[in-house]
């Protein structure tokens, strides 16, 4: 079956995106892609998709806001409240036995998840001890992610999931609430590091002991899935955890015998003891 335009005009904008911009979507998924660029489209008035590649190539202002929407940016604290629970339980014991540890946070979003690594690790001592990378290929979002500022309205729901996680504290011991927003303690950040990395073409940056990239590879095709689990194997240390999101899995990835299921309720996978 040949291509509609409407395809050929897709491919035709994430090339212009990669060759004018350095970002690559075209290991996307198809469906994901075409469902975000359409709400790009319609927000910037285009009328086709050969229009909106038009402005992208000769407006750079419009890239920004673009990516906010080719880039997920949903996530909340203690998001899956289980699979924090059993990093806090059956992971914890195991970096424990570390003298130091590094944490990395694909895909960190405004950096919910990041902030729930943090104050879980403060909760059970070993922040101390702890790095954290918190990385995204969106600047804006990163932005967010330092400045620890969410909307009021969300911290029921961040509360709600932190004690089933089973917080050891009251979340209001990591904010300050004011003008409608919780400003989240920045000394929770304090061992931690954003930066710019894309896991569709940047390499390995340090050896890490735990990897949670959670309802990221769902957009990416297989071939990138492959990719980027390939850069967590190598980023891990022996015997090192990688965490998913809910509805993810190695199953079909070419490194799956590279690792063990340490829990599949969780998506928490283990890092092989082979060098």
């Amino acid at each position: 079956m040949s291509d509609t335009t409407e395809d050929i005009e897709i491919r035709l904008v994430l090339e212009a995106i990669f060759r004018k911009y350095h970002y690559d979507f075209r290991g996307y998924s198809p469906a994901s892609v075409k469902r975000r660029l359409h709400r790009a489209k319609d927000h910037f008035g285009c009328r086709t998709f050969s229009l909106l590649q038009d402005r992208l190539l000769h407006d750079p202002t419009l890239l920004s806001p673009l990516l906010s929407f080719l880039t997920v940016q949903v996530s909340e604290l203690f998001r899956d409240p289980a699979y924090f629970r059993t990093i806090r339980e059956l992971i914890v014991p195991h970096l424990r036995t570390y003298p130091s540890l590094k944490v990395w946070v694909a895909g960190c979003s405004a950096g919910e998840e990041l902030y729930s690594l943090a104050i879980l690790f403060r909760e059970e001592g070993l922040e101390d001890r702890t790095l954290f990378y918190g990385t995204d290929i969106n600047l804006e979002a990163l932005k967010k992610a330092e400045a620890g500022v969410f909307e009021l309205d969300r911290i029921p729901l961040f509360t709600e999931n932190h004690r089933r996680s089973g917080g050891k504290s009251s979340l209001s011991d990591y904010y300050t609430a004011a003008y409608g927003a919780a400003v989240f303690d920045k000394s929770l950040r304090r061992r931690t590091v954003f930066s710019d990395h894309s896991l569709v073409s940047d390499a390995v940056f340090a050896e890490v002991q735990l990897v949670s990239c959670r309802n990221v590879l769902i957009y990416f095709d297989p071939e990138l899935q492959n990719r980027a689990v390939g850069l967590f194997k190598d980023a891990l240390s022996r015997k090192g955890f990688l965490g998913l999101g809910a509805k993810e899995s190695l199953r079909f990835s070419r490194h799956a015998d590279d690792f063990t299921e340490f829990s599949r309720d969780a998506r928490i996978y283990q890092k092989r003891g082979t060098p």
